[in-house]
């Protein structure tokens, strides 16, 4: 081991600029596995926020997760997913709770949503607000700042801090108009109370009629008596609980128990915050597969660099086995220089992992990809994380280095000394992880959603890699094609031709990084832009309405029948948003997959919306029945008057009858239901869009007159002209564009490094060759037209075979998800191609700039 130690120490000083690309590569990747690492232990150890609840010592709650089980491979799997739509638990949990021993109090808990008016006079709305029973605000604990707690059920208790968007709500005796359900009632401001400035107060009584379910609670906080811990008491309630029976309200699908959940510590925030949980899974499953994807591709990186660093001293090493060193010497010699530079590498990449996490939260943050009251938090613990990925670096150097020097240390003396052919099993393996590939774009075709996203991105990561394998064949082709151009560029052109011929090999190294980034890119930025160009096409397609109306805390009653005998209108349809679980088997897997909707009124129906009907009737759209979009009603096998089974936002499940089928589901979902069903399973209607109505107007109206005409109609309702398209926006779109940031960033950084490392040490090691060619006669400038001739056929390569990978899964995906042809928007395709090339430029001519500067080779 003496020997392998001294050849390493030598080695690792003469080779300094070879090792330096290596060390690059090493670094970034230790840099965003940190980084990503840190980002997904925050996101493991995350939980919902307790600002309500901080001052219960539990809280019960119904259960807002929805389980599906089916039997794959002879065993029976259950998946389950979160639910954003609140899970109310009965009343009479609350005297259950009141009679366990160690409770000192137990408050029932509703929240509603509340349009503000700034007087009963001007019924002008003002903004939204959320209402609660006065005495749930105990349980944050809210306490009074002036005033008294409301004792009538006219009075109110209002948030401190008011301006002028509460219109100057906090002043107590203050007469305000508030719309609850679509109702306008006046009430006077008996108090001011600490609290979310958005935050009214009611007595318990009015609070449960507003709520719109009288017999059923939101939650109920739980403050123990004194010396009663919080897991004792928790235990207490929850056998008192299973004792009486009590489950969460509404019809559960078979196999999902209605269990009501006793919350304690940080848990507590789930009662608050339902759609923390279900991002915080989404938010790990996107990371793991970033960290995957990294790790998969500075695998690929970090082995190209130090394979093309070790073929520069392929001669150095045939020396050293024809003076007796040992296979085993050289691989450990190797393995020690690369053990350097990556333990280095390593830690300064953990050192940068910390500012780049936080970075990566700040884009997060900025993007609304989180969602509001879920908190990413770390341990003192856990900001090791980039010491594990440091070692983890460590480990994929070493992997590459055994990788990189086998074939140059077990090589016969005789036989380092020159190129070698690759060998046969290289090609086959590549020609079998072609058609890898091929098979998982072919599972693109068939599949849908996420399915069909991960089928996509798997082929076209086993195609790069196939790519990489058959580099050299990719660049003897590519030459052949390409020769004949070049030579056209005069002597120059035709050296340019003669040596990218005769170094097949070293072109397909070079050629590796830059299919890999335009394929990476390609697929992560045009999945994604597909789906939205095509959404945004049928989008605009579906809309007919001239106008929309819509008011906080909800439309009036009779608003919608008021708004079509307004003079000039022809249909009005009242449209809200939600979101269903569609549970299925896939593939003998169980599967629950999240679908945005939209809720609608068929009266008028297709004067308002052109969903593109395809079969059925839409107008017969009633409770009980549903829409289907084409695409899926023929992957459910459906037609007009078969039952789909759906889970709504809720939990609760209902079988609904086909009424129709229509094609432009991309903008409007898979499902269009009646409005009346998918608000009776929304927890906060109007927080979430309800009460838009979308008017059309008659050809001959004077829209300025129909518009004015429904603000009298209406009162207190917003009239907007030219509304915005009507799309159904998956909740995970946020968080999806940012991972694709995420990873096109740290493709192409790895890129930058892997063209210019590679570019640069394939020059430096050209440098005999260049002096040999000026002494033979060739001029500068016919050298520097080779070399650009060399680098732009590299480039072109690179683009074309890369462009062709990406091709072939974003053609299934997008032919599966919206029958139409691969989109990328011009500004995102320049920027690779000019990354690409800049970088080529930088790699290929400043390395070799000393050789051809002079009149004489140096």
């Amino acid at each position: 081991m003496k020997v392998a130690a001294l050849l390493a120490t030598r080695a690792t000083r003469a080779h300094r600029k070879a090792w330096t690309a290596v060390f690059a590569a090493l670094t970034l990747t230790s840099l965003l596995l940190g980084a990503f690492g840190l980002t997904l232990v925050s996101a493991w150890s995350a939980h919902p926020r307790v600002e309500r609840y901080a001052g219960a010592d539990l809280v019960v709650a119904g259960d807002q997760t929805t389980r599906f089980s089916a039997v794959s491979l002879g065993e029976r799997e259950t998946v389950s997913a979160g639910l954003t739509e609140r899970v109310r638990i009965p009343r009479t949990a609350l005297t259950v709770v009141r009679g366990v021993s160690g409770v000192r109090a137990a408050v029932a808990d509703v929240e509603f949503p509340v349009g503000l008016a700034g007087s009963a006079a001007t019924g002008s709305a003002t903004g939204s607000a959320t209402g609660r029973p006065w005495e749930a605000a105990r349980l944050a604990p809210y306490a009074l700042r002036t005033g008294r707690a409301p004792q009538r059920a006219d009075e109110v208790v209002v948030a401190g801090g008011g301006g002028p968007e509460r219109g100057g709500a906090d002043r107590v005796g203050q007469r305000l108009t508030l719309r609850v359900g679509g109702h306008d009632m006046a009430y006077t401001v008996v108090g001011v109370a600490d609290g979310p400035r958005t935050a009214v107060w009611f007595t318990g009584a009015e609070a449960r009629r507003l709520s719109g379910h009288p017999e059923a609670l939101d939650a109920i906080g739980v403050v123990a008596e004194s010396g009663t811990g919080a897991g004792e008491l928790a235990g207490r309630v929850r056998k008192a609980l299973d004792t009486a029976g009590v489950t969460d309200v509404g019809h559960r699908a078979d196999g999902d128990p209605a269990t009501v959940r006793v919350l304690t510590g940080d848990d507590r925030g789930e009662a608050e915050f339902l759609a923390a949980a279900p991002a915080r899974g989404e938010l790990l499953a996107a990371l793991g597969s970033v960290a995957g994807a990294v790790v998969l591709v500075s695998l690929l990186v970090v082995s190209s660099t130090i394979v093309q660093a070790l073929r520069q001293r392929s001669h150095e090493l045939g020396l050293l086995r024809a003076v007796g060193a040992t296979p085993r010497q050289l691989r450990a010699a190797v393995g020690r220089e690369v053990g350097r530079v990556a333990a280095w590498a390593a830690l300064v990449g953990a050192a940068g992992a910390a500012p780049a996490y936080l970075g990566l939260r700040a884009l997060l943050d900025a993007r609304g990809a989180l969602p509001t009251g879920l908190e990413l938090t770390l341990l003192p613990p856990l900001w090791l994380t980039p010491l594990v990925t440091a070692a983890v670096t460590v480990l994929v150097a070493q992997v590459a280095a055994l990788i990189g020097g086998a074939r140059t240390a077990t090589a016969r003396p005789a036989e380092a000394l020159r190129e070698r052919a690759p060998g046969r099993g290289r090609g086959i393996t590549g020609l079998v992880l072609l058609g890898v590939g091929a098979s998982a774009a072919g599972t693109a075709a068939l599949q849908r959603g996420a399915t069909a996203a991960a089928a996509a991105g798997a082929a076209a990561v086993t195609m790069v890699i196939a790519c990489a394998v058959l580099g050299p064949w990719i660049a003897e082709g590519a030459m052949r094609l390409l020769g004949a151009p070049l030579r056209l560029f005069g002597p120059g052109g035709r050296l340019a031709a003669a040596n990218c011929a005769a170094s097949a090999h070293r072109l397909g190294a070079a050629i590796t990084p830059i299919v890999l980034v335009t394929a990476f890119a390609g697929v992560q930025l045009s999945g994604g832009a597909t789906l939205t160009h095509a959404g945004d096409a049928q989008a605009r397609q579906v809309l007919r309405a001239d106008l929309a109306v819509h008011a906080d805390g909800g439309l009036p009653a009779g608003a919608v029948e008021r708004i079509r005998e307004v003079p000039g209108v022809r249909a009005a349809t009242e449209i809200v948003p939600g979101t269903v679980l569609l549970a299925r088997s896939q593939l003998g897997a169980p599967e629950l997959e999240r679908l945005p909707v939209f809720g609608v009124t068929p009266e008028g129906l297709t004067r308002t919306l052109d969903p593109g009907p395809r079969s059925g009737d839409l107008a017969r759209l009633r409770p009980g029945t549903v829409a289907v979009g084409a695409d899926r009603a023929d992957s459910l096998g459906v037609r007009p008057g078969s039952t789909v089974t759906l889970r709504f936002g809720d939990g609760q499940e209902a079988r609904l009858r086909v009424v129709a089928t229509y094609q432009r589901s991309i903008a409007l979902g898979d499902f269009l239901l009646s409005r009346d069903d998918l608000l009776r399973h929304t927890s906060m209607p109007a927080a979430s869009g309800a009460g838009r109505v979308l008017v059309a107007t008659a050809p001959d109206a004077d829209r300025k007159a129909v518009t004015n005409a429904l603000a009298r109609a209406v009162p207190g309702a917003r009239v907007e002209p030219d509304p915005a398209p009507v799309r159904g926006e998956a909740a995970e779109q946020a968080l999806a564009e940012v991972v694709s940031v995420a990873v096109v960033g740290a493709v192409g950084g790895f890129t930058v490094i892997a063209v210019l490392s590679t570019l640069a040490l394939i020059a430096t090691g050209r440098r005999p060759e260049l002096r040999l060619l000026r002494l033979a006669g060739a001029g500068r400038g016919q050298l520097r037209r080779m070399l650009r001739l060399e680098a732009a056929a590299t480039v072109v390569t690179g683009l074309v075979v890369g462009a062709a990978v990406a091709s072939v899964p974003l053609l299934a995906f997008s032919m599966a998800t919206t029958g139409t042809l691969p989109y990328l928007p011009p500004a995102q395709a320049a920027v690779i191609v000019s990354v690409v090339v800049a970088t080529a430029a930088a790699g290929s001519l400043p390395p070799v700039w000393g050789t051809l500067r002079g009149r004489y080779p140096r």
